[in-house]
């Protein structure tokens, strides 16, 4: 790669063949137009340098005209940049003849989002849609000079005139509800739907370069796009790949050569003739793996290690052209299992990997900032390993948000963190008419194309809670109008996007939507009648008026994911978005940055089922307190949750159970500002998270009460069976000495279920050293000899607002890194292990 000056400007000029990584040859041409650009407002009053890749946001803060848009109360001071229509534009030469070349494409790899795009004042074409690459043939328009411009058109205001364009009838919702100070129609634009505004984030509908643009120039042919996929073969015991690689042919002549596939670290190497044609053409290859290798495959992160082959794929065409392509191979498999239950009415809802099955811990993600120019490789980095180092296996990128970019993907693979992958659809209907399919279609074909080969990704689904939606009439749709809204649901999810998915991808399941009945959602013409059925499928839970310390309040699913509490970031992160006078909870700003209706109100409820309210003369250290409570009291409830899911995964009560999932909403952070995540923006965690860490445990013991009796579970994610005993210990809260202690004799924990395996009256353990339910506290671990297995965890026996003895905590502490995990000695394994 080299650096071309031009005019003044930095553009790079990559002599590649065909955008390859290696092996190139003069074949092909590629100029960067990154970089420096000039951006005007619609009546041309302001005009300033910006960035690409970028947006017009993050242009003007860096040139000082603008504060944070995250200060205070700017996404609402700024609404009017959303509401203009804004022009890119860039002078640039091509620093090479361009009149030798058969074929010239100016090539976007995204836009935000509707645009005209003009090329020395010739206008090549338009776009619509954030989420899809776009290349312009500018063959006969680019000259050793050019100027480029981009005239976007307000996303706020496109998408307000596309709904008044659709008049047979309406598709809703119009607006969001007005807690969330955020823009109308978002269902009507094929764009980030939470940039418009979401119950835990602002409205920044962004304009703007936001990915690589580039021009490409070729002879002959050029490979478009290179993909591929593992396959197992069940019959034959056997590895293969298939490879799909798209290439446009200019030259009249048919195009004779070879392709090489090499995987020199299993000892598979494989040739071919090839005969392309002119026009767009596919080449498609099915390599058999030396089955005399054994192929290692790769695992979630707990259940193995993340092992991947390099491979290069070389194709040496006539003339001395040549491509090749390299990447890391990665092989597993991937099943979801809905079958019958024994004793319950419904199907199981579960995920193999390898064979084996898997329970899905985790969380689910959102965009990590409303400008995605800040979302850095780094900062994408460190939240993955944040979930990691809580020993998540599982994130659910979320349909409100975008297809995360490449280096999101490759940081899951390299970590073991399963992908449940939404299409971009949530909370909403959405129209079907001609060109919004169209647009679909092409965003859908893409992305899969784009991210199929990640082992990571387990699971397509198409929709975040759109058959609810439509189902439980979220939109008091009347019932004479619902056929023709199920119609669109199948339109879209089904006819259109599913079928993308089975002919692109045979490697993952394919789910219509979450949550969904899965199976029976499909028997019922793809829309249940009840969606949340906790016998089907997976399903979203929320709760903010009940007892979060109550496990009897939580649904005894198959598949949970979805689920959570508020709470308040910390201190430090507010303070940089916020003044003085901002600092009490019952301030403007504290209403301001809420966006889920009574959601304030919400968490004092629930801390002061069980915690005292923070009260103080000083009304900083209040609300620093309160901030702090919520944390407390969000991190108490989500606990209590998992740890209801963890131990129902291997049992049936009344037909319910067998419970193979929990990914908690949220994992991470879109501004500084209350919400459900685990992690505050810019990565900082959470008490939650910590907690995560051990409820996330790969062996850990849970305890409960049902009607005054004390029980403890033993949950395992292990392959394999282990020796194990469990302490119990009771404490007074006036000493961190235990006044009774109790140890099992050794007993086997079965690999990968839940079991009983402590069970005695809350009177009896009490009954020591005349503790109380107010005046004690129980812990509990598993270990081997003087090997701890598995976190220290507790049981309250009272609300902590009643405890008696506590004492006022003398702490000191010792800084260790956030990210080491806390670590426990591996398992001895049983002698009867299965």
């Amino acid at each position: 790669m080299s650096a071309v000056p031009a005019t003044g400007m930095c553009l790079r000029l990559l002599l590649l063949l065909a955008l390859c990584s290696a092996g190139c040859s003069a074949a092909a041409l590629s100029l960067s137009l990154r970089g420096s650009w000039r951006i005007r407002s619609g009546n041309g009053s302001l005009e300033l340098p910006g960035k690409v890749p970028g947006c017009v946001h993050s242009a003007l803060f860096q040139q000082r005209l603008i504060q944070d848009p995250y200060y205070r109360f700017n996404n609402l001071k700024y609404r009017w940049i959303a509401l203009d229509n804004w022009t890119y534009s860039k002078k640039f030469e091509i620093p090479f003849d361009i009149s030798k070349w058969q074929k010239v494409n100016l090539v976007f790899e995204g836009i935000d989002t509707v645009t005209e795009v003009l090329l020395n004042n010739v206008s090549i074409g338009k776009t619509d849609n954030m989420f899809r690459r776009y290349s312009f043939d500018i063959t006969h328009v680019i000259k050793a000079v050019n100027f480029i411009e981009l005239h976007f058109q307000s996303a706020v205001i496109y998408a307000r005139n596309r709904s008044k364009a659709h008049t047979c009838y309406k598709v809703p919702p119009k607006c969001p509800p007005p807690v969330q100070e955020g823009e109308c129609h978002v269902n009507f634009i094929r764009k980030e739907q939470c940039s418009f505004s979401w119950d835990w984030g602002p409205s920044f509908p962004t304009q703007g370069i936001w990915k690589d643009v580039r021009i490409e120039a070729y002879d002959i042919c050029h490979l478009d796009y290179f993909t591929f996929s593992p396959m197992y073969d069940n019959n034959i015991q056997e590895w293969n790949l298939k490879i799909d690689s798209s290439f446009h042919v200019v030259s009249s002549k048919p195009v004779l050569g070879q392709v090489v596939v090499s995987i020199p670290e299993l000892q598979t190497q494989w040739t071919d003739s090839i005969e392309l044609q002119h026009g767009k053409r596919t080449v498609k290859l099915f390599v058999k793996i030396n089955k005399n290798i054994t192929v290692k495959t790769w695992w979630p992160h707990g259940h193995g290690n993340q092992t991947g082959y390099n491979m290069t794929v070389l194709f040496k065409l006539d003339g001395g052209l040549s491509f090749e392509r390299s990447a890391k191979v990665y092989f597993r498999t991937v099943e979801l299992i809905e079958e019958p239950i024994e004793k319950s009415p419904g199907l199981s809802f579960y995920f193999k990997i390898n064979g084996l099955p898997i329970f899905l811990k985790g969380s689910n993600w959102i965009p990590a900032d409303s400008f995605q120019d800040r979302v850095t490789p780094a900062l994408l980095r460190l939240l993955l390993q944040s979930a990691v180092d809580a020993n998540m296996n599982t994130l659910r990128v979320w349909g409100g948000g975008i297809y995360e970019q490449d280096e999101f993907y490759e940081f899951c693979d390299e970590l073991g963190i399963m992908v449940w992958q939404d299409f971009m659809f949530a909370c909403a209907l959405y129209p079907t008419d001609r060109d919004f399919l169209n647009s679909v279609r092409a965003e859908v074909t893409y992305q899969i194309r784009r991210l199929k080969s990640h082992p990571s990704i387990i699971t397509w689904s198409g929709n975040n809670e759109n058959e609810a939606a439509l189902m439980m009439n979220w939109y008091n749709v009347q019932p004479s109008d619902l056929p023709t809204y199920i119609n669109d649901y199948v339109t879209l999810y089904v006819k259109n996007i599913r079928k993308i998915v089975l002919t692109e991808d045979q490697t993952r399941p394919f789910i219509t939507s979450s949550p969904t009945n899965g199976a029976k959602s499909i028997a019922e013409g793809w829309v249940s009648k009840n969606p949340y059925d906790t016998n089907f499928g997976d399903v979203h839970f929320y709760d903010y008026g009940s007892d979060c310390w109550n496990w009897k309040n939580f649904p005894k699913a198959r598949f949970v994911s979805e689920y959570g509490y508020q709470s308040w970031p910390s201190f430090s992160t507010l303070e940089k978005v916020s003044s003085g006078e901002d600092w009490s909870y019952e301030s403007k700003f504290s209403l301001h940055r809420q966006h889920h209706a009574s959601g304030n109100y919400e968490m004092l409820q629930q801390a002061t089922l069980h915690f005292k309210l923070p009260r103080s003369a000083d009304q900083l250290r209040t609300f620093k307190d309160t901030l702090y409570l919520t944390q407390v009291m969000q991190a108490q409830c989500v606990k209590t949750e998992t740890e209801f899911y963890r131990r129902s995964r291997s049992e049936i009560v009344d037909g319910k159970g067998q419970t193979m999932g929990a990914l908690y909403w949220q994992l991470n952070d879109i501004w500084q500002a209350p919400s459900w995540s685990s992690l505050e923006y810019g990565g900082k965690w959470k008490m939650l998270h910590y907690f995560a860490r051990h409820f996330f445990a790969p062996l850990l013991p849970v305890g409960f009460e049902d009607e005054d009796v004390f029980f403890i579970y033993g949950v395992s994610d292990l392959h394999s069976d282990c020796m194990v005993t469990l302490t119990v210990r009771v404490h007074t809260w006036s000493s961190l000495k235990p006044v009774c202690s109790e140890t099992t004799k050794l007993f086997v924990m079965k690999a990968g279920e839940s079991a009983l395996l402590y069970k005695k009256p809350v009177p009896k353990l009490l009954n020591c050293n005349k503790c109380t339910r107010q005046s004690c506290v129980v812990t509990f671990y598993l270990s081997a000899g003087s090997q701890l297995l598995s976190p220290t965890n507790y049981h309250f026996l009272s609300s902590l607002k009643k405890a008696k003895g506590l004492h006022k905590a003398n702490i000191t502490l010792k800084d260790r890194p956030r990210n080491v995990a806390v670590q426990y000695r591996d398992c001895p394994v049983s002698s009867i292990n299965s």
